[in-house]
């Protein structure tokens, strides 16, 4: 480990313990201990903000999907973007909730892991033929790759004409460093059970075996995003694969290709959901994060000090993987 990484972690340590310090007692003289005790229990820390009250019972969901969908450690700055496992505990609310008679998918994402990902598909398609509950995606800005991956299975997409979309493969990447190495003397030692064990180290050049074994994993993966974009789309898989190359497009062109169905943004998705399955008297809310006491262990340092580059940076280099792993990500590296 470098002196830099060194010298963030001790700053990290130090806000952490700052950051704690305050936000404990900030949250012990503001509350009762009777609603601070009940926090701790509190597994689901999700309260409701309502965005269009209705008149009946029914209600729709607005989930936000924002930023690269990977699963990262949070204990010391919370998430920085996107929160998995928050995402994920909309989606078992939503399959609990009998009241949810649609959901409006708001994507503006490049994508990220095939893990997480396929997660999310298959929790959002759990609830489409258990619950028979609708989804439409509204894409913002970005909805490439995984992002698109995520809304294939939705009964209607909306985009915008300037989001970027498609992106339909999967990547997989590392450094390769040796000759860098080799160049200011550096020696690698590396002890290992089986000649595979450091496939894609940077320590060396990889072998066209290993290349072979790799392309294969990643062919398989991209077979099950077209397949998925087929059944979502109601496309042949030959035609997905005019357009399954890797290209990016924007909301005219994903229209014209089969991957979006019109026009629109989030305000419109909603009123079509509403008009498409008869809930003009729906209840319109979102999910957020509640204030429990877990959160003080977060660390939301943006609400302490600001939200800043450092802090980001700081965050995401605490948090990245090391490991190269298969993405359905465009734009990233």
């Amino acid at each position: 480990m470098n002196s830099k990484r060194w010298i963030a972690i001790i700053a990290a340590a130090a806000l952490l313990v700052v950051s704690i310090g305050v936000n404990s007692l900030s949250y012990i003289f503001t509350r009762d201990f009777t609603s601070f005790w009940d926090s701790i229990n509190d597994p689901a820390m999700l309260t409701e903000n309502v965005i269009e009250q209705g008149r009946g019972n029914e209600r729709i969901a607005v989930l936000s999907l924002d930023g690269v969908i990977q699963d990262v450690p949070s204990s010391l700055f919370g998430a920085v973007g996107y929160d998995h496992q928050f995402f994920m505990s909309q989606l078992d609310s939503i399959y609990d909730d009998p009241t949810v008679k649609g959901v409006v998918l708001v994507v503006n994402s490049p994508g990220g892991g095939v893990m997480e990902s396929s997660d999310i598909y298959d929790a959002i398609r759990s609830i489409q033929t258990d619950k028979e509950i609708p989804f439409y995606v509204a894409m913002g800005g970005m909805a490439a790759s995984g992002g698109y991956y995520v809304s294939a299975p939705a009964e209607k997409i909306f985009v915008h004409p300037e989001t970027i979309t498609g992106s339909i493969g999967v990547i997989m990447e590392s450094v390769n460093y040796a000759k860098l190495a080799e160049k200011y003397g550096i020696d690698f030692n590396t002890i290992k059970t089986g000649p595979y064990k450091d496939i894609m180290s940077g320590s060396r050049e990889m072998t066209e075996e290993e290349r072979n074994m790799l392309q294969e994993m990643i062919n398989d993966s991209y077979e099950r995003f077209v397949d998925i974009v087929a059944e979502g789309r109601h496309m042949s898989v030959q035609d997905v694969k005019k357009v399954a190359d890797g290209r990016i497009m924007n909301g005219r062109q994903a229209i014209e290709a089969g991957l979006a169905d019109e026009a629109g943004k989030p305000g419109d998705a909603i009123a079509a959901m509403k008009e498409d399955f008869g809930l003009e008297d729906a209840s319109v809310f979102e999910y957020a994060s509640s204030d429990s006491f877990g959160s003080l262990f977060g660390v939301k340092l943006d609400g302490l000090f600001g939200r800043n580059v450092e802090t980001e940076l700081i965050g995401k280099l605490l948090s990245d993987y090391d490991a190269p792993r298969m993405m359905y990500l465009y734009g990233e590296k």
